[in-house]
């Protein structure tokens, strides 16, 4: 069913047109993906379906009662209060009285010897009781906890942007709502967040429109595809990889319609140039629809984003770290880190928000000095950093101008260019060059920012979450940038796929501060490290049997021990799914209890490691326990 129709819609800023009269709907269940290249109008569309902006001219039409909930891309906070009193700031009659209760519940901690707190609790917590109230707080605290927020009566004023992000996407959640509408929702969330998010997006049941640039998640969770460019609006029915496959379809279809009408144009030209001997109704015809169709558009031409900035020379000494050590407030960062960077390095840094990622890069920049040990830069090092938010920029300055303060020229692989150049390289035309920075997407700034980066040629590039805030065309210029670069590069990311993409080696932010070392990219990290958590929970639970052994020749007889486990594992299963539901009721029960409530949490974490366990080992027990019996049937066959 239609649940949203947009109509004719047509925006535009100044001279440039966003949407040009663009139509599509969205229906129960669906899942889209918008995709683009900044500037494109991704998240002005999402804030017109929101009823945030209006367009200029048509219209958005909606099912009566549609609730829609909005994350915007930096979203704001309008009322003071707790981290769960932002989370349950809505419209929604049921989440307005667990707001109230958790406003109760915060006054009550402010001022414990206040009477009319503590009786407004109890007032409450029977609302609760009769609308079934303490289910929804839980699943907030849940999802804020999966979400790397665990101080729920923390301040909302006090927390970093990515935190409020974070508390503003367990609101879009929870909210009882029939159309999410989500902008850049991985963006300041670790990768193991967004897994979770991935999972839990693939099993909403209901209507989804988000723009992201993670190229995996849109995999996974997308099943339409709509494309923005330059004005018009391209629906595809499928995920990611079905976009790719039928724009291409799309595009090598527009192009044999091209060849086809050049061909009837140069076959009417001639006939043209010869001249008509008579003026015969049929021959102007003729004549218009030739006429008619050399007036037709031939399909634009894609601009490529090509990144060909040159390089400094690197010699044989780049940076070497010598037991390097960072705490604040008792709390260790790094500790005793030392690597030495070779010249074609590609290495991924990895690990949960706040782990010390970025003090890591900060401490190989120098931009900050470790408590002990010792970072030596090599003397024709040359570094470059894209960091996480871009620098101050001017917004008077010209666009042309903030890049002409690097160089005026630039050499490259294909020789000197100019700064104007370098900038229609980066889908900067002409008109968009002498216009000021200010009237620049975010998207387009952070391109911009890039392109500055590159154009002071380092040999070593450290970037910071470089696919935050750029388009998936960008990325993959850049990507294919990365191929070809003469020096080394390190990089903080979350997109798994860029990881997967660029990097041979993970760095991984472990307990503790210490770090471990992986070969291979973000796939194969987690495949290790996945296989190195089943073994260790494996030597615990099964001292005699380490790991499960793959394409070996297996006994042919059950050990004593492995015999009895796989007469009890049944039931050890069964047990672990029993208490898995109890905790769960539980968890349900002391919503109001947070020390509690984390207990549970933890619990239940602990006891699903464990009953994947248990499965993994009951299918090698019963797989070997077929391969006895088989054994058997052969050796009686043969005795026969």
């Amino acid at each position: 069913m239609n649940i949203l129709t947009v109509e004719k819609l047509h925006k535009s800023f100044g001279n440039k047109i966003l949407f040009d009269e663009i139509t599509f709907g969205i229906n129960e269940g669906d899942k889209i993906g918008i995709i683009g290249v900044n500037g494109t109008g991704k998240s002005t569309l999402l804030k017109i379906i929101a009823d945030v902006e209006k367009g200029d001219s048509g219209q958005v039409v909606t099912m009566n009662g549609l609730r829609i909930a909005y994350l915007p891309q930096t979203p704001v906070f309008y009322h003071k209060g707790t981290v769960l009193q932002q989370v349950f700031e809505s419209n929604d009659k049921k989440m307005n009285l667990v707001r109230d209760y958790e406003t109760a519940i915060a006054n009550n901690i402010t001022n414990p010897s206040d009477v009319y707190w503590q009786k407004q609790i109890t007032i409450l917590s029977e609302q609760m009781d009769k609308e079934n109230a303490w289910s929804l707080e839980s699943e907030a605290k849940t999802i804020l906890t999966k979400l790397g927020i665990t101080q729920f009566q923390q301040q909302a004023s006090q927390l970093s942007g990515g935190q409020r992000k974070r508390v503003a996407l367990a609101r879009a959640l929870i909210s009882p709502v029939d159309l999410l509408i989500l902008d850049e929702p991985t963006n300041h969330i670790d990768n193991d967040t967004v897994e979770w998010l991935e999972k839990h997006l693939s099993h909403y049941t209901k209507a989804l429109i988000m723009v992201t640039h993670d190229r995996y998640f849109l995999d996974r969770v997308a099943n339409r595809t709509i494309e923005l460019e330059q004005g018009k609006l391209y629906p595809y029915e499928g995920n990611y990889s079905k976009y790719l496959e039928l724009k291409a379809q799309r595009e090598e279809l527009l192009q044999a319609a091209e060849r086809k009408r050049q061909n009837f144009l140069r076959t009417e030209l001639e006939w043209v140039r010869r001249g008509a001997q008579a003026r015969s109704t049929k021959q102007k015809a003729r004549l218009q629809r030739f006429e008619e169709i050399a007036s037709q558009k031939a399909p634009e031409q894609k601009d490529d984003i090509e990144i060909s900035a040159g390089s400094t020379r690197l010699g044989k000494k780049t940076i070497i770290v010598e037991h390097i050590s960072k705490t604040y407030q008792n709390i260790t960062y790094i500790n005793d880190f030392s690597y030495i960077l070779l010249r074609h390095d590609r290495i991924g840094i990895v690990g949960k928000n706040g782990c010390g990622k970025s003090t890591l890069v900060k401490m190989m920049t120098g931009r900050l000095q470790p408590d002990s040990g010792n970072v030596d830069v090599g003397e024709t090092v040359k570094i470059g950093v894209f960091s996480q938010e871009n620098e101050e920029m001017d917004p008077s300055q010209k666009v042309i101008d903030y890049i002409k303060d690097i160089a005026e020229y630039v050499s490259t692989a294909d020789g000197k260019i100019t700064a104007s150049q370098m900038l229609e390289k980066f889908l900067f035309p002409l008109d968009m060059q002498r216009s000021p920075i200010s009237t620049l997407s975010g998207g387009e700034k952070r391109r911009l920012y890039l392109l500055k980066i590159l154009m002071e040629a380092p040999n070593i590039l450290f970037l910071d979450e470089p696919t935050n805030d750029l388009d998936i065309q960008t990325l993959t210029i850049l990507e294919n940038y990365l191929d070809t670069f003469a020096g080394a590069v390190i990089t903080v990311s979350h997109d798994r796929y860029f990881l997967d993409k660029i990097v041979s080696r993970i760095f991984a932010f472990e307990k503790d501060g210490f770090i471990k070392q992986y070969e291979g990219g973000y796939s194969d990290y987690k495949q290790q490290s996945e296989q190195e958590e089943i073994t260790t929970n494996t030597t615990i639970t099964t001292p005699k049997k380490q790991s499960i052994p793959k394409n070996t020749q297996r006994a042919k007889k059950m050990t004593y021990m492995e015999q009895k486990e796989y007469e009890t594992i049944a039931d050890t299963i069964s047990n672990l799914e029993q208490e898995l539901q109890q905790l769960q009721k539980q968890q349900e029960t002391v919503a109001s209890d947070y020390v509690k409530l984390q207990e549970i949490v933890l619990q239940k974490q602990n006891l699903e490691i464990e009953l994947e366990n248990a499965m993994q080992r009951w299918v090698y027990l019963s797989e070997l326990a077929e391969e006895i019996e088989k054994s058997k049937e052969e050796h009686n066959k043969w005795k026969i």
